[in-house]
């Protein structure tokens, strides 16, 4: 069966073709539609040359009327088992003349659809050559550790099981170009190794059904289609939907397209990697060239263990790609937390810079500031990209490998920038660091020249999608080696890394600034107090030293004794504040040992220290049991001393003075900690000027009525922060105070 070509083909239209329901079938075998109840509803046109039965005359039969008694009884057991949409190999079957087919059937658009292909046998299907291939195949596959090398050693157990004289397996590029990585040749066929085929000689459509459909076959590419009758599926009303019907006719463009390559037969087997079309095991024949279901069906099994196969090593690439980037972006960042500049910083690892992008020079932009490494563009075209980039809101991560493309003026410099991949380093300032990557002049060996033009619609030449598949070379300049997708996704993570960095530092800076602003005040204090709170009694030993050398005749041994004990009192409050001052300047400078601590032990510790102090005062101390905490003992001891010394001088006034200590177990910001409290019955204060009363030479009563030198609480607030514990206190002037502090559980010292 030949099929003249035409006149004129429109090739225009080859993207939207309706390939899925071309209307007809390969006249290799004949098609019929079935109702549920395998009624014929659709034939196709052949049927009389296959069954002696014409086409119109079946439609509305039961099949064992249209095929034969015998045939259509082992048919029906098995069409009215579980159909799927893909073709399943039913059997094989004499029809009423003698004739044997092989039977697929499958259920689509609402339809049975029986497909009978014309075999010399009358014996099933022998199915050994898959196990042969499948074995031979998986015994090989570890001796071959690349995918070109798989690749070949597909192509010649495909080309052996079909007898045909070309085999090829192409890959798809992201471009949807396919370029021939393997192949298995008859002698006196041309190779196409290496070569490429423009993404116009298989349109979006025809891959997009590649992947639903794992095989196609075209047994002659001289066939004359035999249409459905009658032309619409009944249950529908539209054409049918022949997608996965191993005969369905093809698209008249590309049976002209297999002639001019000198092509009469061929057949593709779909590689399905990751659910995506990654390439094709192409099959040519000279000459017109049958292959039965069972050669199909090892053939197709070989094109899955094939993905699976590609798909292991590109995942195993892939992983170790990821691997070598990500350790080369964890010594970055170990390099970029030591300093304090952080653009200095990067530019301190350019190095390791073009090693994590692959890239031939780098350079960062800070504002007016920009810094390079490495064969990059002049400051003033790197000044214009960034400008460019800000701009058109490039404020993610922008990569291509042919930045001329999208940027015009990089014309002038894709010699050493034809690929770019920009990492804004700031959301607010025009911030960048950019990698840059070389041009790759690239010569493309091309199946035929992809741009060949085509005769005007209606000119009486015949037409084709392309005459001619002589090696055509084109060289690609302007594209530097594309950005792999763990290069992307590892700058994003990159970025992200930077950002916490940068705002890490942020943080150090807010906090060193309220640190030396706090140190600042403390300073002023320290000035007034040397100033004032030191003056004072150093003023009274002078004035009171003068008066007594003024008594020295005087016989009034009374008041010289009590110009001795000013003078003694004084030198001691001196002497204490001095004291103090020292403490509290080492609170801020030495380090935490810390250990567990009994805080019930430490307490009757504090107490007992203060029994000189209490004298023959009625103190009634209330103590609760008291946990174990991990804290310094020493500085704990002085901030526990404080706050009990402050509740005995507080509640001088009061008979009995009442003391309560005790603790709880608390959750603040999800972090456990242990609150003590420490409460009295004593003066308390004004909560109006709580917020004075933890900082330094700060007093809320007058010296006169309880002594003091105004450290002993700033001691208390900077010896629990370094715990990275909270203090506060509460109060109602003339009732009492309770001072309350907080130690965490899982202790991270300053």
């Amino acid at each position: 069966m030949t099929q003249a070509p035409p006149d004129h083909l429109d090739i225009t239209g080859c993207d939207i073709e309706p390939i899925r329901t071309p209307g007809s079938i390969q006249p290799h075998g004949f098609m019929l539609t079935l109702s549920p109840a395998l009624e014929v509803l659709q034939a196709s046109a052949n049927l009389a040359d296959w069954t002696g039965r014409a086409a119109q005359e079946a439609i509305g039969r039961p099949l064992r009327e249209v095929i034969g008694e015998a045939a259509g009884a082992r048919m029906e057991q098995e069409l009215g088992g579980e159909l799927g949409s893909r073709p399943l190999y039913l059997g094989t079957v004499t029809v009423c003349n003698g004739k044997h087919f092989d039977v697929l059937g499958h259920v689509w658009d609402k339809l049975v659809i029986a497909e009978f292909e014309a075999v010399d046998r009358p014996q099933p299907a022998d199915f050994r050559h898959l196990y042969t291939l499948v074995s031979d195949f998986l015994q090989k596959v570890n001796e071959h550790a690349s995918i070109p090398a798989l690749s070949e050693l597909a192509a010649r157990h495909v080309r052996s099981v079909t007898g045909y004289g070309r085999v090829m397996v192409y890959q798809f590029d992201p471009s949807g170009h396919g370029r021939v990585v393997a192949e298995s040749l008859a002698p006196g066929y041309d190779s196409y190794l290496g070569q490429s085929f423009p993404a116009s000689d298989i349109p979006a459509q025809a891959r997009e059904l590649y992947t639903l459909s794992p095989i196609r076959l075209i047994q002659d590419a001289n066939y004359t289609p035999a249409p459905l009758v009658p032309e619409n599926n009944p249950l529908t009303g539209a054409r049918n939907d022949l997608s996965f019907a191993a005969l369905r006719s093809v698209s008249p463009i590309h049976l002209q397209y297999m002639r001019n390559m000198g092509t009469l037969a061929s057949m593709s087997v779909s590689l399905i990697v990751k659910g995506k079309l990654w390439g094709l095991i192409s099959c040519h024949n000279a000459g017109p060239c049958p292959v039965p279901v069972e050669k199909r069906t090892a053939c197709e099994q070989l094109g899955q263990i094939l993905a699976l196969c590609i798909e292991t090593r590109e995942d195993a690439g892939e992983l170790q790609f990821r691997l070598d980037v990500r350790r080369v972006m964890v010594d970055l960042l170990g390099h970029l937390t030591k300093g304090a500049d952080f653009v200095e910083n990067l530019s301190g690892v350019f190095p390791e810079l073009l090693r994590f992008a692959r890239a031939g020079a780098v350079a960062i932009v800070v504002d007016e500031r920009i810094l390079t490494y490495g064969d990059a563009p002049d400051e003033e075209a790197i000044r214009g990209l960034a400008t460019w980039l800000a701009v058109h809101g490039h404020t993610e991560l922008f990569h291509t490998n042919h930045l001329a493309d999208v940027y015009p003026p990089a014309k002038d410099f894709m010699r050493n920038a034809s690929g770019l991949m920009a990492l804004p380093i700031s959301r607010i300032h025009q911030h960048y660091l950019l990698w840059f990557r070389p041009e790759l002049v690239q010569t493309v060996e091309w199946a035929g020249n992809p741009y060949e033009k085509q005769a005007p619609a209606g000119a009486p030449t015949q037409l084709s999608p392309r005459q001619s598949f002589a090696a055509w070379r084109e060289t690609i300049h302007g594209h530097s080696l594309p950005w792999h997708a763990a290069e992307i996704e590892l700058a994003i993570e990159f970025r992200s890394a930077l950002l916490g960095i940068a705002l890490e530092r942020a943080e150090q800076m807010a906090e060193l600034a309220e640190e030396l602003s706090r140190s600042n005040k403390e300073l002023e204090a320290f000035s007034y107090s040397v100033s004032h709170d030191l003056r004072a009694p150093l003023r009274h030993i002078v004035g009171f030293s003068d008066l007594l050398m003024e008594s020295a005749g005087a016989e009034d041994a009374i008041m010289r004794q009590r110009f001795l004990k000013n003078i003694k009192e004084s030198a001691r409050l001196a002497g204490k504040l001095v004291d103090d001052l020292l403490s509290f300047s080492q609170m801020g400078r030495a380090a935490l040992r810390p250990a567990d601590v009994d805080m019930g032990e430490l307490v009757s510790a504090c107490i007992d220290k203060l029994g000189i102090e209490i004298g023959q005062r009625n103190v009634d101390w209330h103590i609760d049991a008291l946990p174990t905490i991990h804290a310094d003992p020493t500085f704990l001891h002085l901030a526990l001393f404080n706050l009990l010394s402050n509740a005995v001088k507080f509640t001088s006034a009061r008979d009995p003075a009442v003391i309560r200590i005790w603790s709880e177990q608390v959750s603040n910001n999800g972090s456990d900690e242990t609150v003590f409290h420490v409460a009295d019955n004593g003066a308390g204060f004004n909560m109006d000027y709580v917020h004075k009363l933890f900082g330094v030479f700060q007093r809320l009563h007058r010296m006169e009525d309880f002594q003091g030198t105004g450290i002993g609480l700033a001691n208390v607030r900077r010896i629990v922060e370094r715990h990275n514990g909270r203090v506060w206190a509460e109060s109602k002037q003339g009732e009492g105070a309770t001072f309350s502090f907080s130690i965490p559980k899982q202790l991270t010292p300053t």
